[in-house]
């Protein structure tokens, strides 16, 4: 049964289908990473069967002869008319991996998203679902980021080479339906957060680092920690789970040119945010922020009305909710998590 949202552009229609994963088969590139454990999940919890994840050792998606194996492979026995590709992969970090990697996290994200894309409208694939990231905005935007300001200036310039490489699926996402008349959709979510995330202190985004900092610190009885910036910027975070489910619904409800934004709606400030993770940690000793080292963006805090009107989507777990249960994660998977290499 298929119905529609009505008094919308034909090229905003959201198709709503009840049994739409059912004859798909669905190419999760990161399936096996931080976001993409939650997307598979949600993948086989919607009823989708038929998911193929690639891994980095058999194929290199910086690579475009590892791209067109991928294809290769993945598109055996089926009609590309019913595969769905949700690019998850990246080269992602915090401020500090930004810094000292710009160039390479430039280059990784921008050749994958671009060779994914175009391999799969020249397979013929049905439907290219691409994500981008929140550091595609300008530095100073207005506050909620609307999506019609994305290209209002330049982003900061501590993440600029990692958020425009990401940029540049929207447009060829809106050039290739212009041109090709080929479904590709772009979604921008937020910083995530949850269990499962980066834990290590050299590439970690901050809520991570944060957690790890404040436990082991606790358990040091250490006096203080140390903090990067002056604790005024302000951050909007999206619990993982949330996301899964936003990208999930995306792929199966909306097929418009619009960029998508996904957030929680939830905007708090990172000495806030520092203060709640010591108080959920146990952490009682002093911050010490380090004012020497950069703050990031001034504000970053998503309005998140697109995504509720374009497919009917929001997120549904509350900001300490989610960082309880990613603590209680972190503390039950500490071995796990220490034991991986940087």
């Amino acid at each position: 049964m298929n119905r529609v949202i009505a008094n919308k552009p034909e090229e905003e229609i959201a198709t709503m289908t009840e049994t739409f994963w059912q004859d798909k088969r669905v190419i999760v590139t990161g399936g096996a990473g931080f976001l993409g454990s939650f997307v598979t999940a949600k993948l086989k919890a919607r009823g989708a069967a038929d998911i193929f994840i690639p891994r980095k050792k058999d194929y290199d998606l910086t690579q475009r002869e590892a791209i067109e194996n991928l294809y290769s492979d993945a598109l055996k026995n089926i009609d590309p008319k019913n595969v769905v590709v949700i690019h998850l992969a990246a080269n992602v970090g915090g401020i500090g991996a930004n810094r000292e990697h710009p160039a390479e996290f430039f280059y990784d994200n921008m050749i994958m998203g671009v060779e994914l894309m175009h391999h799969a409208y020249k397979k013929g694939v049905g439907k290219f679902v691409a994500t981008g990231t929140v550091c595609a905005y300008p530095k100073f935007t207005p506050v909620p980021f609307k999506e019609d300001d994305l290209w209002n200036g330049y982003p900061e310039e501590t993440n600029a080479p990692y958020g425009l490489a990401k940029k540049m699926m929207l447009v060829q996402a809106q050039t290739y339906r212009q041109q090709y008349g080929f479904n590709a959709i772009y979604l921008l979510p937020v910083n995530l957060y949850g269990p499962r995330d980066n834990f290590d202190l050299q590439t970690s985004h901050v809520i991570p680092a944060l957690i790890r900092k404040t436990v082991e610190a606790t358990e040091r009885g250490d006096k203080e920690i140390p903090a990067w910036g002056d604790g005024s910027p302000t951050r909007e975070f999206l619990y993982v789970e949330d996301a899964a489910d936003g990208i999930v619904t995306a792929a199966e409800k909306y097929n418009g040119s619009a960029p998508v934004n996904l957030g929680s709606g939830y905007e708090i400030s990172i000495k806030d945010l520092v203060e709640m993770t010591a108080k959920m940690t146990g952490f009682t000793g002093e911050i010490v922020w380090q004012t020497d080292k950069p703050n990031g963006q001034p504000r970053r805090a998503l309005d998140v009305s697109r995504a509720k009107e374009y497919f009917g989507w929001s997120a549904q777990v509350p900001f300490e909710e989610g960082m309880r249960r990613t603590i209680e994660w972190f503390k039950a998977n500490r071995s796990k998590v220490e034991g991986r290499k940087s």
